[in-house]
């Protein structure tokens, strides 16, 4: 998956996001702005998980969102 094209058409990409990780509110999904770092933070946060943890249930997910493309 590319972030930098989640991140340039997160207004689109982040109700995938939101539909994985229901407990992120719309302020977390709006600070996120796509950027993965802040993304693997608000789930240690949310989630009350580590950060391998976190980055794990990041790349099942991005495998799962590989062939994402903005429409």
């Amino acid at each position: 998956m590319n972030w930098t094209l989640a991140e340039s058409n997160w207004a689109q990409f982040r109700g995938t996001v939101k539909a994985r990780w229901l407990k992120l509110d719309d302020e977390q999904l709006r600070a996120i702005a796509g950027n993965r770092a802040a993304l693997s933070s608000a789930i240690q946060d949310v989630y009350g998980i580590n950060r391998m943890d976190a980055e794990k249930e990041i790349r099942a997910f991005e495998e799962r969102n590989k062939s994402y493309r903005p429409k």
